[in-house]
């Protein structure tokens, strides 16, 4: 019997979500007889809860076909609602929603928070005789999902063009820093990832050869502001400039920490910053020459410049989508679809299927073995693992009259059927 699918997005977006977005109404679209009709949340769990959902079968073909290289989730919106075990209220009015509008597939596009969201959805379907089937696609640029042996994902759609980003930033600042050196020696950035140093690692991308003067201090990091100045005044000592890069998560004290609402710490919304406590304690205790310490955070825009994504990360999001939706049709319920490495030589994915409960909530950290021993730098062994996720070619994103060309949606909600329903976080 045919049945309708769902599809929604969670979290902060990425470069990619929507190549896998379109994997999976592609998918979809694969299993005619299974799939009888695709629906889009508006703004992910969100728009589950208030029953705002767009018919993705009636879009334009141009439009979706866009979906590969439009970057972000504003094509169908995504959120940070945190569903805990105490919000049984919003779980059910899930699976009501689901029920009503005859959705027997479910597939959530997200980081290890929407992997236990998904986990327990399914569950709870289960347990209320509904039939379906849940499904699971990772996201998050900052590659913490999964365990530290890279056995249940290798590494996460969005993670790749990321790297990309940070790799050709680090290229350009070094012709910056070579240039401006004279007053302006010391360079700080600040890169994405809370816990996890696997963005900042990827700065090394730009420079495998270890030419640039440039110095990595990862959230891992055992080192201090006081070490880094140490570091960075050698540094000086020897080139005459250093570019530093520091996760917005590396220990320099209070920054007046604010919170989103999966209760992470969102760094773009707080007083101040990582790299803007490294520049002042510069500059108050001193260079080893002359000059001031400048910073940069380029922030949320490293996840969502479609221009430096890479076609590597655009092809294994697009395909991870797609395999959700074979596991779906074909092994059934409360699996995340995950991406694998190859054995050999040459580097190739392959896709594969992780026990949702297994995965959720999951975290990984930069590996020990993969920082050097001085812990401001990384190893041949993670460039080896980096460098193919970030390709060889620039995405083909279309323009016209000189700018992008995005995909846009007609959002338009389908047909309510339940009563209006006010979400738990949304009662204050």
């Amino acid at each position: 019997m045919k049945r309708k699918a769902l599809v929604a997005q969670s979290g902060g977006p990425s470069p990619v979500i929507n190549a896998s977005l379109l994997g999976v109404i592609e998918g979809c679209r694969a299993f005619p007889d299974r799939i009888g009709g695709i629906l889009g949340a508006w703004h992910g769990i969100e728009g589950v809860l208030l029953e705002q959902l767009v018919d993705l079968e009636r879009q334009p073909a141009a439009e979706l076909a866009l979906l590969r290289t439009t970057p972000a989730a504003g094509a169908i919106g995504t959120c940070r609602y945190k569903l805990t075990d105490g919000q049984q209220e919003d779980f059910e009015r899930i699976v009501e929603v689901m029920r009503a509008h005859d959705v027997g597939y479910f597939f959530y596009i997200g980081g290890n928070d929407s992997m236990d969201t998904a986990a327990k959805v399914s569950a709870l379907a289960r347990k209320r005789g509904v039939d379906l089937v849940v499904a699971g696609i990772p996201k998050t640029i900052d590659n913490d999902v999964g365990d530290q042996e890279f056995r249940m994902v290798d590494h996460t759609p969005g993670y790749g063009s990321a790297a990309r980003y940070w790799a050709h930033l680090i290229q350009n600042v070094e012709e910056e820093n070579r240039g401006m050196c004279v007053s302006e020696p010391v360079a700080v950035l600040q890169a994405m990832g809370r816990k996890s140093g696997f963005i900042t690692a990827a700065s090394r991308l730009a420079d495998p050869d270890r030419r640039m003067p440039l110095q990595l201090y990862f959230a891992e990091s055992h080192h201090t502001l006081e070490s880094l100045r140490e570091n960075v005044n050698r540094e000086l000592g020897a080139s005459g400039r250093c570019i530093v890069v520091v996760n917005e998560g590396f220990d320099v004290g209070g920054v007046g920490e604010r919170h989103d609402g999966f209760g992470h710490v969102e760094y773009g919304a707080s007083r101040t910053t990582a790299a803007q406590a490294v520049v002042n304690y510069l500059n108050e205790k001193g260079l080893a020459v002359r000059g001031r310490a400048t910073g940069q955070v380029p922030g949320v825009i490293q996840r969502s410049v479609s221009v430096h994504a890479s076609t590597v990360d655009i092809e294994e999001a697009y395909e991870v989508g797609r395999h959700a939706v074979r596991l779906a049709c074909t092994e059934g319920t409360g699996w995340m679809a995950t991406i694998v490495r190859r054995p050999g030589p040459r580097y190739a994915a392959g896709y594969d299927r992780i026990d949702l409960e297994t995965v959720a909530n999951s975290a990984r950290f930069l590996p020990k073995s993969w920082i050097a021993a001085d812990g401001v730098d990384v190893t041949d062994d993670f460039v080896r693992y980096a460098a193919p996720l970030i390709g060889e070619a620039s995405p083909p994103v279309p323009l016209e009259r000189g700018l992008q060309r995005f995909a846009r949606l007609d959002i338009r909600f389908v047909e309510t059927k339940l009563p209006a329903y006010r979400p738990v976080r949304f009662r204050g």
